[in-house]
């Protein structure tokens, strides 16, 4: 728990927001002009970025998938944890230390209301992915009761995450008090009765689980209509035609991973424990399966209303505009449509849909995955909702 009184106070100021957000900030001094050279001529290495200070989650299931599949077909990608300050992700593809990241649309509005210039090329998360963690028996599903109340975060950033999600129903946001309790501990000082409640994730329940930390949630991929993470890059990439093409052949093989791992959840779940085998030993096949699942249904989300993979409903992200700015969060309108765009999904889109399946069931179990009931466990997967 932070000992700085200033978290004490409802809300986090935006004054203090940034200074926690600039602690990490990689300055364009520090890479030198011949490293922004190097990084505009070509991609090279081409590194993707976590919003989350680690890479030994089920989250990025569907690169490790391809990975192994080998739908990368040839590209030299690179995956890296990065610091764990929430914005990071958008800090390092803004001035070239990385190619894409995979901001919260909170923090994605960081960016844009301090001018960067990044564009969202692949919406992952079609459903809101971000829930409300409350102690056993204190849940309710009014947030609107949370005012007056203490929310913990993993990060201080995170309360660009958390002040659309609770303004949109109906709370107002400076009745509620935030306190940065720390990554990977704010889920643990919850459970040691520290705060009201806690922002917490699609799958990162099931992972909650597996370090003993059983609690009932506000569910937002049931109740939210705002978007979810989503990856960015820089806008003038786009207009480079080499990188452009560069760009659908990676997101191809994304999309590729995600539609083994909706073909295939224990296979996909046994790529990453193959990559992280101590994630394998804490979580087990059937914690894994439950977060993997968990997480197909926020990044797949309505298929059928989709343009496939990756596609932005930009009606949904201009209701996180208006949102955001209506509350403050920025200070000029955002037109949908000018930071996030489609144009790379039909080139992402296109491959062979029976040749993926056939690999996914081609894969086999090993004898703990194979002896899961995957269809119970979808039965069972909001369980944990606030009744």
């Amino acid at each position: 728990m932070t000992k700085d009184n200033s978290m004490n106070q409802p809300g986090i100021s935006r004054r203090y927001f940034l200074q926690v957000t600039g602690a990490g900030l990689v300055t364009a001094t520090a890479l030198g002009a011949t490293g922004f050279k190097a990084r505009a001529e070509a991609y090279g290495k081409f590194t993707w970025i976590s919003p989350r200070g680690t890479l030994e989650v089920l989250d990025d299931y569907p690169y490790w998938a391809a990975k192994k599949a080998g739908y990368f077909d040839g590209l030299d990608t690179d995956m890296q944890p990065g610091p764990s300050d929430g914005t990071a992700t958008v800090k390092f593809v803004d001035v070239g230390q990385a190619d894409m990241g995979f901001p919260s649309p909170g923090v994605f509005s960081f960016a844009i209301q301090n001018g960067m210039k990044l564009k969202s090329v692949f919406h992952m998360g079609a459903r809101d992915t971000f829930s409300i963690a409350f102690r056993k028996g204190e849940g309710s599903n009014d947030l609107k009761k949370l005012e007056g109340k203490t929310i913990l975060l993993g990060s201080a950033a995170w309360q660009s995450i958390t002040d659309p999600l609770l303004a949109a129903q109906g709370v107002d946001i400076k009745k509620v008090k935030y306190v940065e309790a720390g990554w990977p501990t704010w889920g643990t000082a919850l459970a040691g009765g520290q705060g009201d409640a806690a922002l917490s994730w699609e799958g990162l329940r099931a992972e909650w689980i597996a370090k003993g930390l059983d609690f009932e949630y506000w569910l937002g991929v049931k109740n939210s209509k705002l978007p979810a993470n989503t990856f960015v890059v820089r806008s003038a990439d786009l207009e480079d035609p080499d990188k452009k093409a560069f760009l659908e052949k990676y997101l191809r093989g994304w999309a590729m991973g995600l539609e083994f791992g909706y073909q295939n959840p224990r296979a996909a779940v046994e790529a990453v424990f193959e990559q992280f085998p101590t994630l394998a030993k804490n979580l087990g096949p059937e914690l894994g399966t439950t977060s993997i699942l968990q997480q197909i249904n926020v990044f797949r989300g309505d298929m059928d209303k989709r343009g496939g993979w990756g596609s932005h409903d930009m009606a949904s992200w201009q209701g996180f505009f208006d949102e955001i700015h209506k509350i403050g969060q920025i200070t000029n309108p955002v037109k949908a449509e000018d930071v996030c765009t489609n144009d790379l999904i039909p080139a992402a889109n296109d491959f062979d849909k029976a040749k993926v399946k056939a690999d996914a069931d081609g894969v086999k179990l090993s004898e703990g995955f194979a002896a899961l009931d995957v269809e119970k466990i979808k039965a069972h997967l909001f369980d944990s909702a606030v009744k």
